[in-house]
């Protein structure tokens, strides 16, 4: 199996004359590195990249821990991802989880513990000759309910700025505003009509009011305002006696004999 010349880990910071010397460390392998991208196309330019060559060009990345167990099979010439040699080994270790050649490979970083007993670390995956590492699902969850709430707030804001231009006002002003609109209204007489004959019409078609029920006997009604009046009025009249004409109402006169 062909593979691309190995670099020692040490071997860039003690040479004066390698390339990159001057270049800063990348950070340790396990941190966050969500933000970083690595892609060499001079690699990409030179060897196939499949599921054979993918390791060596994952190994010259910053994602790379130089402590994990593939590296210890690549000194010793044997292929970094075989797995019958792997699960003999106990510690960190990357392991190829999914291929789509050429376009996706993805690498597991995970530490195993016995040949049945393995677990997850972290995921990195090689688009298209550019290495990410994948987020982890508990900032997945974070940033997606924060972009939810700040477009619940920025709906919020916008709801409310549009109710303070439609007509919303203070306590203040509201006397103010409701004395304009009082004066801006008119009364419509055309429409005033049109609901006196729809009112009319309703009252033509209802049956008329039934009679109220007779009182029981022995029951006397309370006398009302108008039962009052009227025998007051009565009352009044019986007691005015029209004054007595002396001289209409005596009579023929009387004559004396002779």
């Amino acid at each position: 199996m062909a593979t691309t010349p190995m670099v020692p880990p040490n071997a860039a910071a003690g040479n004066p004359n390698f390339e990159g010397s001057q270049a800063a460390a990348p950070p340790p392998p396990g941190t966050d590195m969500t933000g970083i991208c690595f892609r060499d196309q001079l690699w990409l330019n030179s060897y196939p990249l499949d599921r054979n060559l993918v390791f060596d060009y994952f190994a010259i990345s910053p994602f790379y821990d130089f402590s994990c167990n593939n590296e210890l099979l690549r000194i010793r010439s044997i292929h970094p991802l075989d797995i019958s040699h792997l699960s003999k080994m106990t510690g960190t270790e990357f392991m190829l989880s999914e291929v789509m050649e050429p376009h996706l490979f993805v690498f597991r970083k995970q530490k195993r513990d016995s040949p049945e007993k393995v677990t997850p670390m972290l995921t990195y995956y090689v688009l298209d000759g550019s290495i990410y590492q994948a987020p982890q699902l508990c900032n997945v969850f974070a940033a997606r309910v924060g972009r939810a709430l700040y477009h619940i707030s920025k709906a919020f804001n916008t709801a409310a700025s549009k109710l303070e231009k439609i007509g919303y006002v203070d306590a203040d002003n509201e006397g103010a505003s409701f004395e304009s609109k009082v004066g801006k209204e008119t009364i419509d007489f055309k429409e005033v009509k049109r609901m006196d004959l729809i009112l009319a019409s309703l009252q033509r078609k209802l049956p008329p009011a039934p009679p109220p029920p007779p009182f029981p006997e022995g029951y006397a009604p309370p006398p009302t305002v108008e039962g009052e009046n009227s025998s007051e009025a009565q009352q009044g009249t019986e007691s005015q006696v029209p004054p007595v004409d002396p001289i209409i109402d005596q009579g023929p006169p009387k004559r004396m004999k002779v």
